[in-house]
């Protein structure tokens, strides 16, 4: 890959996170100002950067590309439907994410009711070891798959709760096998928690999962466990109409 689209690719992540100055991009990719301010008006006029407010964040043309891109991801248009309605009965945020190649993305996102939003965004990769999605995702793949994940596991620790020992988190992912869903303790935000289940495909494989996430001052853990029927049978039924035959994977 040449430098130019090495720096090109690299300011639009910068942009995607948030607005930013010419003077960070150039800080960012340790270029001078004259070189960033280039690249930058080189992606404007392809429409995928604009000027606010004397910075710089993604473009029209970039939200309409990544939107597509999400439109044609097979999971997305079945799912939808499902979880709109998940949502709606208990007011939560729901997430759905999908396994892309060799990540774990959030491809749709139903925000809960209320002001308060979660700062997860549709396209972002989750953090597999914090994640309920992840993990319901990581433990359910065949072996070698979920030896490749684990094998660039890193373990940060972002919270009290956080499983930082790959010997804690494979005994974690078995227990989750065991009964059929995950959950995240505030393990990668201390005052965010969720409960989780994988979606499967017509082969029995697990392509996805689905998760019910609430600040934990509203919906403590106990209260989220709850709900594990209904969202159990949520992606039984996004399961279902991916040809998934019903019979235990």
């Amino acid at each position: 890959m040449s430098q130019t689209v090495e720096r090109a690719l690299r300011i639009l992540e910068l942009f995607a996170e948030r607005p930013r100055s010419l003077g960070e991009v150039a800080a960012d990719l340790g270029v001078h100002r004259s070189t960033a301010l280039r690249l930058v008006q080189t992606l404007e006029r392809g429409g995928f950067a604009r000027p606010v407010d004397g910075r710089y964040t993604v473009g029209f043309r970039m939200v309409a590309i990544a939107h597509q891109a999400v439109e044609q991801l097979d999971l997305h248009p079945v799912a939808h439907p499902h979880l709109v309605r998940l949502g709606d009965r208990y007011g939560h945020t729901v997430h759905l994410a999908q396994l892309v190649d060799d990540e774990i993305v959030y491809v749709t996102k139903v925000d809960g009711r209320g002001a308060l939003r979660m700062r997860s965004r549709v396209g972002q990769p989750v953090d597999p070891h914090t994640s309920g999605v992840g993990k319901a995702v990581l433990a359910h793949l065949d072996q070698p798959a979920r030896e490749r994940f684990l094998a660039r596991l890193t373990y940060p620790r972002h919270t009290d709760t956080t499983i930082t020992d790959p010997v804690a988190f494979r005994a974690e992912l078995a227990r989750i096998v065991e009964r059929g869903w995950a959950e995240d303790d505030g393990e990668f935000e201390d005052f965010v928690n969720c409960v989780a289940v994988p979606v499967w495909d017509a082969r029995g494989r697990v392509v996805g999962a689905v998760s019910i996430t609430a600040l934990r001052a509203l919906a403590p853990l106990e209260r989220l466990h709850e709900h594990l029927p209904e969202l159990t049978g949520t992606c039984a039924a996004i399961s279902r109409d991916l040809g998934w035959p019903g019979d235990p994977p």
